[in-house]
């Protein structure tokens, strides 16, 4: 038996058989480091491997709740507090109906190694709850968020572990959580990064991960081929944060974004996105883009559910570069397929593990350059930590600092991979460069400290 069959086969006795998102995280980063763990006998005298796949906290608790109608409700709440060798835990929280223990897992530990990559002092968590905010009145969500808080703030603190916000926390939930923590504690601390302008929050920590996402491109861009984004046509999927900022960003830049997509369908626009419009649409209407299409006849609309199973139609327009904001395991096979057929020469990963094993693997074999979540929407907690030292400090960072730090930060992991590669032997195998120079950062820290 291998050194990965025998280390995923003790991991699956150790936690839910069922745990699949977080089975192919840690199957994908030993797959990454196997000949990097042969040679260097520290990290097997340490027992590293074994450390490294075993959260250091996993908390679950209840959260009940008055609706409007005063009927209580009942959610579960969730911190894995993964791994702290470089710093206080960070990663966001998600409200979420498919949250659960296996995909915070998997999120927890795949922050861990995004986090190492900025070379910040932050260690990785992610934490949530299975409730809904849409449909939920503000009052709910004050009231979900404040019994939230209750169980999570004996667990957090501004040197112990900081949360960010994700799918479902805006500044709206940040806030209301905000308020909670000081109420019960007292204490006016940068415990929650992603907070309104006038609460300490950062200038550009909505924007962070798109921007980020686009200078990690044309960083990449650069390095592999000396090109640049003007004139190429992009395919982006989703249309929340992520997604929007990463739309705009590569329209200022000069790249043309043709698609974005929703839970209920694609729009296909070929003229380029109206970015303004989108904004309109998903920020202050919170619509779906069927919208879009209302006010641009011309603009194909396909709805989810009237195209093909394990397919989507985002990734059957040609473009360039494809860069998939959704969610994970939004992209499959027969989309990997159709990406390598119409000659995309790039993927990015917009999105946490956007893509399922089989299409990675996919892509790997084939002409299109592979870049993975961890190494390319870094941005976000990158601009978080710069949050986290404004706070310490009781400054106040200017925009034009902040865009400048994330530039520095997101082409410095982009070459910090891309040279990882080349020196493992492994080149364009960009897969293996990001989890390599990401574990190498954390395991050494670790074997430092002692067991």
């Amino acid at each position: 038996m291998s050194f990965i069959e025998k280390t995923l086969e003790n991991l699956k006795k150790s936690n839910c058989p069922t745990d699949s998102n977080f089975f192919q995280a840690v199957q994908e980063v030993l797959e990454s480091i196997e000949p990097l763990i042969k040679n260097n006998p520290k990290y097997e005298q340490y027992s590293i491997i074994e450390q490294l796949i075993t959260p250091n906290k996993q908390i679950q608790f209840k959260v009940t709740w008055f609706d409007d109608n005063n009927k209580v409700q009942v959610n579960n709440g969730y911190r894995i507090q993964f791994n702290n060798a470089l710093g206080p835990y960070k990663g966001g929280l998600r409200f979420h109906p498919s949250v659960n223990s296996d995909i915070l897992k998997f999120l927890a530990f795949e922050q861990i190694f995004k986090n190492a990559l900025t070379t910040l002092s932050i260690g990785g968590a992610k934490g949530g709850s299975d409730f809904n905010p849409k449909g939920k009145s503000d009052a709910e969500i004050m009231r979900f968020c404040k019994s939230f808080m209750l169980q999570l703030h004996k667990h957090i603190g501004a040197r112990i572990d900081v949360p960010a916000g994700d799918i479902g926390v805006g500044a709206r939930e940040i806030g209301y959580l905000y308020g909670a923590y000081k109420q019960l504690t007292s204490s006016y601390e940068g415990v929650l990064t992603g907070k309104p302008d006038f609460l300490g929050g950062s200038n550009l920590r909505p924007q962070a991960t798109g921007y980020g996402v686009v200078y990690f491109t044309r960083k990449l861009l650069e390095l592999t081929s000396n090109d640049a984004l003007d004139g190429k046509i992009c395919t982006v999927s989703g249309s929340g944060n992520v997604a929007i900022y990463t739309i705009e960003k590569l329209t200022q830049l000069g790249a043309t974004v043709v698609t974005c997509s929703d839970s209920k369908g694609s729009i296909y626009d070929k003229r380029g996105l109206d970015i303004e419009l989108l904004k309109e649409l998903k920020f202050n209407k919170r619509v779906s883009l069927e919208e879009y299409a209302k006010v641009y006849p011309s603009v194909e609309y396909i709805k989810a559910e009237d195209y093909p199973k394990d397919s989507h139609f985002v990734w059957s327009i040609p473009s360039y570069i494809a860069i998939p904001c959704a969610t994970q395991n939004e992209l499959t096979l027969n989309d990997a397929k159709n990406l390598a057929k119409n000659n995309t020469t790039m993927l990015v990963e917009g999105a946490n593990m956007p893509s399922t094993a089989q299409a990675m693997q996919y892509l790997q074999k084939s002409d299109v350059i592979f870049a993975p979540a961890k190494a390319a929407n870094a941005g976000g907690v990158a601009v978080s930590e710069f949050e986290m030292a404004q706070n310490a400090s009781m400054q106040k960072y200017s925009t034009e600092k902040v865009d400048k730090m994330l530039k520095h930060t997101m082409e410095n992991i982009c070459k910090n991979m891309h040279d990882t590669a080349i020196q493992c032997n492994v080149e364009g195998n960009y897969v293996d460069g990001a989890n390599i120079a990401g574990f190498k950062r954390v395991a050494d820290a670790m074997i430092a400290q002692g067991i």
